[in-house]
Order: structure tokens, then C-alpha cells, then sequence
């Protein structure tokens, strides 16, 4: 993360897609050696990936001159 500065977000999701984020950060602490994982720690690392594959696609999607 870049900045330091944090925002509340408060979102519905379906308890389907909370026990699949539930399931994530159980997978991020069992794979990493940061101690304790937090949701909003692995919503931030899937936003940023997600992110940076958007702004490939749409550079490769530009029309070439």
C-alpha cells in the first residue's frame, strides 16, 4: 500500500462471498510470514492486483498508431 491514509468502507456482501473471504485470509496467513492477516489487508493486496491487470489490459487494448 502507498499510503498510510485509511477510509472506512462499510459494503453487503452475501455470506457466500464473506465465507470465500473468510477462506482467503485463512489462506494468506497460513502462506505468509506476516503474522496476523486482516480482511482488510487482503482486500487492499486483491484490489492493487486486480488493479494493476486492469490498467495492463487497457494498455494493450490502446490502438497502435
Amino acid at each position: 500500500m502507498t499510503s498510510k491514509a485509511r477510509s472506512q468502507l462499510n459494503v453487503r456482501v452475501s455470506v457466500e462471498t464473506l465465507q470465500k473471504l473468510d477462506e482467503i485470509v485463512e489462506f494468506y496467513q497460513e502462506h505468509t510470514k506476516l503474522g496476523k492477516v486482516y480482511k482488510a489487508d487482503v482486500l487492499t493486496d486483491i484490489i492493487e492486483k486486480s488493479y494493476e491487470v486492469m490498467k495492463k489490459q487497457k494498455l494493450n487494448k490502446r490502438p497502435h498508431l
